[in-house]
């Protein structure tokens, strides 16, 4: 009788277990967050698309991804699918932060959370936002600028054109404003050129480039670009006139695509900053399964954030990941020791 007894509350024990497995198993495959970057028109884009898939996978969850060819209703159209997926939360970068603010709306009216992605949307209820401090990026440029022209000039003088991303969108009117905090500072500096480009497309970039260059007769001492691609776009023109060369002319770009560091390591590019994909992309993986995993509690109880900045509709509590400036000199030390990019990539050999 006992040993009848043992054998059964075995067998109660085991199909409890079991039952409990089976009931986490069940609870992590039906975790389904989304994923929805503006465009894959930079290198970049390739690293977070990767990191942010292998994180939350890790995690236990289903990954929807997509990206929207810097399309305003392309990405409508690509949200609204996840939403019919079940996603319970999107991680969205806007393609438009200025209109973005209505999927959030949407996505909240049936019971979605969304995370904001790299660039703050304006007038939308975010729950969370994942990014990398943009005027600080753009205070880097104008800084490595300002030493620039010191060392070539002896002074601080000269004119500089300031190349912007797309028209409206917050992340390139922060790092704009982080640079013209520097340019305003001195006022030896002349900005002769500030110019957004639909789509940060770098084929308009580098005929801004060439406008430029015509219009002043080549003396434009400092090109600062919101971006790696509009950065590859100046460089374009300044070689076609042989200033390809950083002793010559200044061009800071923005996000580490590998040709940009080439183009440093070679000596055609001052600076570019290198706004660290790994750790952003992880983080708001991350931030996704955890308010999946817990839909009625809110954000700020649940992870650590940096600070709350208000996007013109509610303070949104924000977590900001590393940046750092890479010259000739600390390319080895930096980007290269950290595995972003190995020693043959950039230098061919």
């Amino acid at each position: 009788m006992k040993k009848f007894q043992k054998v059964t509350a075995l067998f109660i024990f085991s199909t409890f277990m079991l039952t409990l497995f089976s009931a986490n198993v069940v609870f992590a495959k039906s975790v389904k967050i989304g994923f929805l970057l503006k465009t894959m028109q930079e290198e970049r884009y390739q690293r977070d698309k990767a990191a942010f898939i292998a994180k939350g996978e890790a995690l236990g969850a289903k990954v929807y991804f997509d990206s929207a060819n810097n399309d305003e209703g392309m990405q409508l159209s690509k949200f609204e699918n996840m939403l019919s997926k079940g996603c319970t939360v999107i991680v969205l970068q806007p393609v438009n932060t200025g209109t973005a603010g209505n999927m959030v709306k949407m996505a909240n009216e049936e019971g979605v959370r969304v995370i904001g992605y790299d660039s703050m949307l304006s007038n939308g209820p975010l729950d969370l936002m994942v990014m990398q401090d943009s005027w600080a990026v753009g205070k880097l440029q104008g800084e490595a600028m300002v030493e620039w022209l010191k060392k070539k000039n002896g002074a601080v003088k000269g004119n500089v054109a300031l190349i912007m991303g797309q028209p409206g969108d917050s992340n390139a009117k922060a790092m704009s404003s982080g640079a013209l905090e520097i340019i305003k500072k001195n006022p030896g500096l002349n900005l002769v050129v500030k110019q957004s480009h639909e789509g940060w497309s770098s084929d308009k970039a580098m005929a801004t480039a060439e406008n430029a260059l015509t219009k002043y007769g080549n003396k434009i001492d400092a090109f600062i670009c919101n971006n790696s691609g509009m950065a590859r776009g100046v460089v374009a023109a300044l070689e076609a006139l042989g200033l390809a060369d950083s002793n010559k002319v200044f061009v800071a770009g923005s996000d580490a695509d590998l040709v940009n560091i080439q183009y440093v390591a070679q000596g055609k590019q001052a600076v570019e900053v290198w706004k660290k994909i790994k750790p952003l992309a992880e983080t708001a993986a991350e931030l996704a399964v955890k308010l999946a995993k817990n839909p009625k509690k809110k954000p700020e109880n649940i992870v650590k954030v940096d600070m709350k900045i208000n996007n013109g509709y509610t303070d949104v509590p924000t977590i900001v990941t590393p940046i750092f400036l890479v010259n000739k000199e600390n390319i080895m030390t930096s980007i290269v020791a950290e595995g972003f990019y190995s020693k043959a990539q950039v230098y061919g050999k």
